[in-house]
């Protein structure tokens, strides 16, 4: 369960999205960023770990099987969706 749904802040704001597992899915889980007329963007895989080339002002956290997406001062072009996903094998790329 991801939330919050809806989110709007403002430029230089810090904003967090949590994800609720309903079950120890260990490290298992990536957040993707979402643009209309865009590829899916992997911003973070094994619940922390940044992707090449992803700026540092996004991060991720577990705490048990509570996910913690944030951005540390937001910038305008982080504007889209986001949503965290579980896979079973192999980090994604």
């Amino acid at each position: 369960t991801q939330t919050p749904a809806t989110v709007s802040v403002s430029p230089g704001q810090d904003v967090s999205l949590q994800c609720s597992a309903s079950q120890d899915i260990g490290w298992s889980l990536a957040w993707y960023q979402f643009k209309r007329g865009h590829s899916p963007k992997l911003l973070i895989k094994a619940g922390d770990e940044r992707f090449d080339g992803v700026p540092t002002r996004f991060s991720g956290s577990r705490s048990g099987t509570v996910f913690t997406f944030k951005i540390t001062g937001v910038q305008a072009e982080d504007a889209g969706d986001y949503y965290c996903q579980q896979y079973s094998k192999k980090p994604p790329s």
